[in-house]
């Protein structure tokens, strides 16, 4: 196999390797592309990401991705990912405009790219549900619900030196794994309020199975939640683990239901480089 062109990318912590499948050398459906997802995110011993995201042609939005997370499931969202693959296509010249739309599987996003800042339109959120009673990993919290393209429990703290000291990996798997949310699971948040602008977050990612640096639709689902309990005003802006911040602005149109939702922040390249089959 000829080496691979590819970038890493990263957006606010959240890294990805962004391959141009226009010309179809990768069929997405195929258990072979998943095998080779899972190896390419192995970190220290391929180039190492949180997923991998294959550009490929649309026949009525500027282009298709297609997203898998490291242990090589299919994603139908990720908001930092979805900034990422914006600013690749215009950097690439998949699109000359600045303002661009593409296919997910949860529906079609809009972005407009300025310069490393990314801001995207993503889908309508759905399935709000407040103040979930949960016993997980011997503790009982209390949970909000609320699905941003991908589904996110939203978990908050009384102060920021709680959230700093929570072990994050354990609470979230058993948050992930819990009975409540089965079979597809979700992604957990553990979010602590900084003022009425601005919050701290933490999130163990579905597919990745670890906490992450970074979340775009983890953030937007806290931003969400927080706002739905009166605790924030728009826009919110979120402190991620990888110490960036991410800007949700949205509108509210009644309980639970919200609106032209916008992720903005940095995307930025780390590099363009070529997978040799060794590594694979």
């Amino acid at each position: 196999m000829e080496p691979i062109l590819f970038y890493k990318m990263t957006g606010s912590g959240n890294d990805f390797v962004v391959i141009d499948n226009r010309s179809g050398s990768f069929c997405a459906d195929a258990p072979k592309c998943r095998d080779f997802v899972v190896q390419v995110c192995r970190r220290k011993l391929s180039v190492g990401a949180d997923g991998v995201i294959f550009i490929e042609n649309d026949p009525e939005c500027d282009f298709r991705w297609r997203f898998f997370n490291a242990d090589g499931s299919e994603a139908e969202m990720c908001g930092n990912g979805a900034r990422c693959a914006a600013r690749f296509a215009f950097l690439t010249g998949i699109v000359t405009e600045r303002d661009l739309r593409f296919r997910t599987l949860a529906g079609i996003i809009r972005a407009h790219v300025d310069g490393r800042r990314v801001k995207v339109q993503m889908t309508d959120p759905f399935d709000f549900q407040g103040a979930i009673p949960l016993e997980a990993a011997g503790r009982s919290v209390t949970v909000d619900f609320i699905n941003t393209g991908v589904p996110h429990a939203v978990c908050f703290l009384p102060q920021e030196p709680e959230l700093e000291q929570l072990d994050v990996a354990g609470m979230g798997r058993a948050v992930r794994y819990h009975e409540r949310f089965q079979p597809a699971g979700t992604n957990a948040n553990f979010v602590a309020v900084l003022g009425r602008d601005r919050l701290r977050i933490r999130t163990y990612e579905r597919g990745v199975e670890d906490e992450t640096l970074a979340c775009g639709t983890g953030s937007i689902a806290a931003a969400l939640t927080a706002h739905e309990r009166g605790l924030v005003d728009v826009p919110v802006r979120v402190v991620t683990q990888g110490g960036e911040t991410l800007t949700i602005h949205f509108d509210r149109m009644g309980p639970g239901e919200y609106r032209n939702v916008f992720l903005e922040g940095e995307a930025r390249v780390a590099y363009e480089g070529r997978l040799w089959q060794e590594t694979l």
